[in-house]
């Protein structure tokens, strides 16, 4: 599967735990709902491994499965790694070199899958890299705000609203994903600017009651809920 196949614009609902146990109890609760994307979250795989990939797509069936691998060397055998384990998408970082690039978009071509490119930490030219990544045949990015940057600059996905605006203008071939501290008021102003994926973590998996959370989300996007 294609990320550009997906019924755009949609939620993506990330899995940062370092429980699969967690993981699984928040999926009990709302995988039954309309969500595009369930991400088996960095620390998850990190603390679990790939199991956890293959547990949470056994869980979710069709809705596809994001594996947050951040990958940034030895690209097509990570990408065989996860889409052997289960997954549909997985993430590559922006400043991954060109053939570690090739080499995931290789086995995602041949397994099935797609690869998303984040764009957390990067300091360089955001668009040049991304016109750089499409001649590569990268059709989907991630603008990224990291959790330690929210907490000690006050900085959320929702502030970048005009560098979304300019890279959805620029590249209106690309899907285009935000995340970042992303709360349900966001998504209307980010979706506005161009973003086709909301990408939510915390607002639902630390919400007194996620399953409404999610709803929220879900109602923010334009699903009837």
């Amino acid at each position: 599967m294609k990320v550009r196949d997906l019924k755009l614009p949609t939620l993506q609902v990330a899995l940062d735990f370092t429980s699969l146990n967690d993981a699984l109890g928040l999926l009990s609760k709302i995988s039954d709902l309309d969500i595009g994307i369930v991400e088996v979250g960095t620390p998850l795989i990190k603390s679990e491994g790939v199991k956890a990939v293959t547990a949470v797509k056994s869980v979710v069936a069709s809705t596809p499965v994001l594996a947050d691998t951040k990958t940034v060397d030895v690209g097509g055998l990570e990408a065989e790694i996860m889409f052997r384990a289960g997954a549909d998408f997985m993430t590559l970082l922006a400043e991954a070199d060109d053939p570690v690039v090739e080499a995931a978009l290789k086995v995602a071509g041949e397994l099935g899958g797609d690869v998303v490119v984040d764009f957390i930490s990067f300091r360089g030219d955001i668009l040049g890299r991304i016109s750089e990544l499409l001649d590569l045949g990268v059709r989907a990015v991630n603008i990224h705000i990291g959790i330690d940057v929210q907490r000690a600059r006050g900085v959320t996905a929702a502030s970048i609203r005009d560098l979304v605006r300019k890279v959805a203008s620029e590249f209106p071939q690309i899907v285009l994903s935000v995340s970042g501290g992303i709360k349900p008021t966001d998504i209307p102003p980010l979706l506005d600017a161009g973003a086709q994926i909301l990408v939510v973590g915390g607002a639902i998996t630390r919400a007194p009651d996620p399953r409404e959370a999610a709803k929220e989300c879900l109602r923010a996007i334009g699903r009837q809920i």
